[in-house]
């Protein structure tokens, strides 16, 4: 029933914590905004709708969403969304088992974009390959860093030992890693003060992949999307930002306490993000790649800072 809770958790509240961020983005822009439980209705509006297949495209084209929205679906059984332990399911994967499967969610939507044979899809394609480069290992090394911190890349472990030791929370190795996932976490969930949306050609990214969909097929690749989102945002609060809060009681009321815990921290982050996201000056499209490099670094200085600094010690 955990596992239940925990996976209705990633799958139902993700569309709601993409309709705070777009509401919360239009006040600060003094701006009405679309309704909080928008994606709702936008998810229910194309699963009632026809799915119509670009002329030439291949069976692929038609299975890629499905096999990303399931990636999604197992990186949900394994993560520490709500709970402190790990599910039966967590013996799967770890840290880097998850990055990944968000990895093969990614190649599997590149490949489905080229193979709608469309200018624009292909446009989007190659410039998230060309991010991608530089996102996936960014994405290993923080992880890495956090695995040199705990000496396991579970998450479970880690956070256990940076809820109880404030030494290693403090320590200059934490700190940069923590830094260098949120800044992958704003490109990774598409808030980058940047115009990665919408039909504008020069900066279309994350649109462009899935222009080609309709129907059923953009409902799942937009659900997806709303769930990579809520899942890099608890893995951030629960195992790098703050990893405290998750009650330790497996017992469907403590899974439901976690879940209004995890709803507390992500409104924080929320803010966090969205003030972040309008406050800096736009950036260049390919300016994305020196914002990456920049994530790599921090996460490759928190290496370093272990060996020669050092850290906490365990309790």
């Amino acid at each position: 029933m955990i596992n239940v809770v925990q996976v209705g958790t990633v799958v139902l509240l993700s569309p709601l914590i993409a309709g705070i961020v777009n509401r919360l983005k239009a006040m600060v822009e003094s701006k009405h905004g679309p309704p909080i439980l928008q994606p709702y209705f936008d998810l229910a509006k194309l699963l009632r709708k026809e799915v119509v297949v670009p002329q030439g495209s291949s069976g692929f084209f038609i299975v890629a969403p499905f096999v990303a929205f399931s990636a999604y679906l197992v990186i949900a059984l394994v993560i520490p969304v709500v709970t402190p332990y790990p599910l039966p399911y967590g013996v799967l994967l770890d840290l880097l088992g998850g990055a990944l499967m968000f990895g093969l969610a990614g190649v599997v939507a590149i490949v489905a974009a080229i193979d709608a044979h469309t200018n624009y899809t292909s446009l989007g394609a190659s410039r998230s390959a060309s991010f991608a480069a530089l996102a996936e290992p960014t994405l290993i090394m923080v992880f890495f860093g956090v695995a040199v911190i705990s000496g396991t890349n579970n998450p479970y472990v880690t956070n256990n030992l940076l809820a109880t030791s404030s030494s290693w929370y403090l320590s200059a190795t934490h700190l940069l890693v923590t830094g260098a996932f949120f800044m992958l976490l704003l490109f990774e969930t598409g808030r980058l003060p940047v115009e990665s949306s919408g039909l504008m050609e020069f900066g279309m990214l994350d649109d462009a992949r899935a222009m080609e969909y309709s129907g059923k097929l953009l409902a799942l690749s937009r659900w997806g999307g709303y769930m990579k989102q809520l899942m890099l945002m608890s893995v951030f609060l629960n195992v790098f930002a703050l990893p405290w809060g998750l009650s330790s009681s497996v017992t469907l009321a403590g899974g439901f306490y976690s879940v209004g815990t995890l709803f507390l921290k992500l409104m924080g982050l929320v803010c966090v993000v969205v003030v972040t996201e309008e406050t800096f000056a736009k950036l260049r499209l390919f300016k994305i790649l020196d914002f990456l490099a920049i994530s790599f670094s921090l996460g490759l200085l928190a290496v370093i800072a272990f060996f020669l600094v050092g850290g906490g010690v365990a309790a």
